[in-house]
């Protein structure tokens, strides 16, 4: 699992989602569970690929062990648009794992992923075996038509030779410690250009995204009358008000200069954080892997992002997303039941769940899995456990519009962050009005 702040086009995958609804999708009641085994085979996609793709083999190779009349085909480096594409075609797999939870609600409400409420009830699967975070990204409106399959968690990196070279002795715990310890942290060229940054406050920088650093302000992207609510809730302005300052303080032209060639290089050894050229980031758990393979040598902590520091209790929360696996509804008879024990295996099995968690270094989705003596977390990568589990963290909300809200809101900042974003209020107003356009249209055409 990598990158979530990849937005999606969100309007193009309604429309074809749209074109997948009605037939066997949508609510289904689940047959009564099957007194004999006939010997079936079944497809997996997923979007791993590689040595992560290996891993996904070992637990299909543990659900095998256990429901051997099921052999499992598990196809890597499929993501979603192929995953709609091929629902649209009649061809799609039986069982599929998506890394957007941007998605659930466009496969929800459309009917592309069955609801999987009636198998639940019948095996008598207990959801509160998921933590809540999860339990809200994979249901939409009452329909839960996923199951989670491991969490992204974000949190704040830090050099610790960097902190300790600067007089630092712990990483900061509010928004104005972040920005004083990065300030002092930041090193010139001879031309003024950046050298090494504290921390870059741009959003649109790696993993620097509204989303991610919303709950350390408190900050809701819905009101209680189900309006978009970035305007009426004064904590997506004090953030915002604070990222511009953090920006101007080192300088836009020079921050944007420094991240210009950074290019594909988030997901690669010549990362910033992990080269050294950057003291500390905002980030998901999966980093740890990456810097254990790529650059062990870096002396690193991890630590909950910094949080309003009119809100000291804050501290602890943050940011998660995960993996969604479900049915698409284009798989029928034997193998849809097939497909629900193997997602159901995958989702709830505590063996399964440690396996994949070590493997591919996301968080485990069961509180079962979280608890385990065989999870193996190093230090860094505990860290991320406990903000998963702390009450505060919290996700975007599950709509059938996909990312639109993330995507109107990130071109309203990277307007904003470049000092063309007017009246704070006025700009976040207007956003609020094509949310909740966009909002209405999808909830319209939702088949």
């Amino acid at each position: 699992m990598k990158s979530r702040h990849g937005m999606l086009a969100a309007t193009t995958a309604l429309l074809l989602l749209s074109a997948c609804g009605g037939g066997s999708g949508g609510s289904v009641s689940a047959p009564p569970s099957p007194k004999s085994h006939k010997p079936v085979t079944i497809t997996l996609w997923s979007g791993f690929t590689g040595r992560e793709l290996g891993i996904i083999g070992r637990a299909v190779q543990k659900f095998h062990a256990s429901h051997s009349w099921i052999t499992v085909k598990s196809v890597g480096g499929q993501d979603d648009d192929k995953i709609v594409k091929a629902i649209r075609g009649g061809n799609a797999p039986d069982a599929a794992l998506s890394f957007s939870a941007d998605r659930l609600g466009s496969y929800c409400s459309s009917g592309a992923w069955i609801d999987l409420g009636s198998y639940i009830k019948r095996d008598k699967v207990d959801v509160n075996s998921f933590p809540k975070p999860s339990q809200g990204y994979t249901s939409y409106q009452g329909t839960r038509c996923a199951l989670p399959a491991l969490a992204d968690v974000y949190g704040l990196y830090y050099n610790t030779d960097m902190l300790k070279a600067a007089g630092f002795s712990a990483p900061p715990k509010t928004a104005s410690e972040l920005m004083r310890m990065a300030i002092k942290m930041t090193t010139y060229n001879s031309d003024g250009s950046i050298k090494v940054a504290g921390f870059v406050p741009m959003f649109g920088f790696y993993e620097m995204v509204p989303a991610h650093i919303a709950p350390s302000w408190g900050a809701k992207w819905v009101g209680a009358d189900g309006k978009s609510s970035l305007a009426s809730d004064p904590h997506w302005a004090t953030m915002l008000k604070w990222q511009k300052k953090f920006v101007d303080a080192i300088g836009y032209d020079k921050l944007k200069r420094f991240t210009a060639s950074t290019g594909s290089s988030e997901f690669s050894a010549s990362n910033l954080f992990e080269t050294g050229k950057l003291a500390m980031n905002v980030d998901g758990e999966y980093r740890t892997a990456f810097i254990n393979s790529e650059h062990p040598e870096l002396h690193y902590g991890t630590a909950p992002f910094p949080v309003d520091d009119a809100q000291p209790g804050l501290y602890g929360a943050g940011y998660v997303t995960g993996n969604l696996i479900g049915i698409p509804k284009t798989s029928t008879g034997d193998k849809r039941e097939a497909a629900w024990e193997l997602v159901k295996f995958l989702a709830t099995d505590t063996g399964a769940q440690v396996l994949l968690s070590n493997g591919l270094r996301n968080v485990p989705t069961t509180v079962g899995a979280l608890n385990s003596s065989a999870l193996t977390p190093d230090p860094q990568f505990a860290k991320f456990l406990d903000i998963y589990q702390n009450p505060g963290t919290d996700s975007t909300p599950v709509t059938a519009s996909g990312s639109a809200d993330q995507d109107l809101l990130t071109a309203y900042v990277d307007k904003w962050q470049a000092g063309s974003g007017g009246d704070i209020h006025a700009g976040l107003k207007k956003v609020d009005g094509q949310i909740d356009d966009e909002l209405a249209q999808s909830d319209g055409g939702a088949p």
